[in-house]
């Protein structure tokens, strides 16, 4: 091949990938639009918030460990149609069983918040101080076109906050956005990209900060595209009860090893050993 034709390749080859990335940020942004209407259609379905699900679980049990929930609708149970569906409530009872202690749930969630709003959720706390904190966060993010760097730099914040205070840390990575219903393709597959993009850069966060990450779309995915019609709530964009419980239950092995690991360390220091 002679220099011009190499020339005239190399243009064709940079054309083709200005349209690929002209095309994939048009998606993208496309995206970020319908899924801030898709929230504003579902806000009207299922309200602002999820089922009130706070209050001390197994009050005979002893001094109760705080357990804190934050983040967005998802850490809200939206879509969850009572209040011992939601994952607060579920998160309660597993730890409370599981450490034979009382549990008090405290759920600072906010539909519709962003990563960069959850230390504001977190001075709602008034100085109380978790024994642990699920957090789950970033859908907002996506649809608010909120950049990766900007919201791994605010998640990381809260996370050392938290582990400053003293609590223990378990993230939830964003969910899966190409399981949405809600969603036409080709937005789908743009918003699942996207979204899978985030859990993964939550989830290398979470671990560099001590914290326990569930990539919880990854674990979710598979039954939430087989059955819709069960794992959504009536908007196509949020769990359902059942939708909740399944994510429930792959949160909750983290939850129980925070607890364990948590109780060690307090034990040790306790007894003026070091602790890990």
């Amino acid at each position: 091949m002679d220099a011009i034709s190499l020339r005239r390749t190399a243009l064709a080859g940079a054309v083709v990938a200005a349209s690929v990335v002209a095309t994939v940020g048009g998606l993208a942004v496309l995206f970020g639009t319908e899924g801030r209407r898709a929230y504003h259609a579902v806000g009207h379905r299922l309200g602002d918030r999820g089922p009130d699900a706070d209050k001390i679980y197994r009050p005979a049990w002893g001094k109760p460990l705080l357990l804190v929930v934050a983040g967005d609708s998802v850490a809200a149970s939206l879509g969850a149609t009572r209040p011992a569906a939601t994952l607060g409530a579920n998160l309660a009872v597993a730890l409370s069983d599981h450490a034979h202690r009382a549990v008090e749930l405290r759920t600072v969630a906010v539909v519709g918040a962003k990563t960069s709003d959850v230390n504001g959720q977190l001075d709602s706390l008034n100085g109380a101080v978790p024994f642990i904190t699920l957090v789950i966060v970033g859908g907002n993010d996506l649809t608010n076109r909120v950049s990766l760097a900007t919201s791994i730099k605010e998640l990381t914040a809260v996370m050392l906050r938290l582990r400053e205070m003293g609590s223990a840390v378990v993230v939830g990575t964003c969910p899966d956005f190409d399981t949405l219903p809600s969603l036409p393709k080709p937005l789908r597959e743009v918003g699942g990209q996207l979204s899978r993009r985030l859990a993964t850069a939550q989830f290398k966060a979470a671990t560099a900060a001590g914290a326990r990450p569930v990539l919880l779309g990854r674990a979710v995915r598979s039954i939430f595209l087989s059955e819709p019609h069960d794992m959504f709530a009536i908007d196509g964009f949020h769990p359902s009860t059942l939708g909740y419980r399944r994510a429930s239950a792959v949160i909750i092995p983290a939850v129980l090893s925070a607890y364990n690991h948590s109780n060690e360390g307090r034990a040790a220091r306790q007894d003026g050993a070091p602790s890990n």
